[in-house]
């Protein structure tokens, strides 16, 4: 029986490290892609990345605990798996937007303005410029936006997450 518990916990502390790894890669794409790729995010894109920020530490720390406590471990693989169930929730939520099947946020439909490059203007810049609509995918890859695209990392994550936490 000894053996069994030491798998299901070396499992449990790689599924962890796993979801991490792909929580970080999501979030990570996102932030090469503003950086990057010079896509300024909405603010509906912004809110889609805290399920990422606050999940990828726990799943590390779900991995270290895995070995001393499974109790703790699930318990941080439950929360993880919630969290990508409310980040499953906004990438519906903001897809539905820009493909128009529900209203967005009423502070959330400014078109972005260009920034100068000159640092003379800087300061007025900062107060000039507006985050992009959030009704308006800046991008879209094989159809689908950055946040029609976090509709099945959401759910994958969530899927694996929540298998982890349940199993036997």
């Amino acid at each position: 029986m000894g053996s069994l518990t030491a798998f299901l916990d070396k499992s449990t502390a790689r599924t962890a490290l796993l979801l991490a790894l792909g929580m970080a890669a999501v979030v990570g794409t996102a932030l090469l892609f503003q950086y990057v790729g010079g896509y300024m995010p909405c603010k509906l894109c912004l809110e889609q990345r805290t399920p990422y920020y606050v999940g990828a530490p726990l799943m590390v720390l779900a991995a270290l605990v895995s070995k001393s406590n499974r109790f703790v471990s699930r318990g941080l693989l439950t929360i993880g798996g919630l969290l990508m169930a409310y980040g499953l929730f906004l990438a519906i939520y903001h897809s539905g937007v820009e493909w128009s099947w529900w209203a967005g946020p009423t502070d959330c439909t400014a078109a972005a303005t260009n920034v100068t490059s000159d640092a003379g203007t800087l300061l007025d810049d900062i107060n000039a410029i507006r985050p992009p609509s959030c009704d308006k995918a800046a991008l879209r890859i094989l159809g689908l936006s950055m946040a029609g695209w976090n509709v099945p990392a959401s759910l994958v994550l969530m899927v694996v997450a929540f298998r982890a936490a349940w199993k036997a």
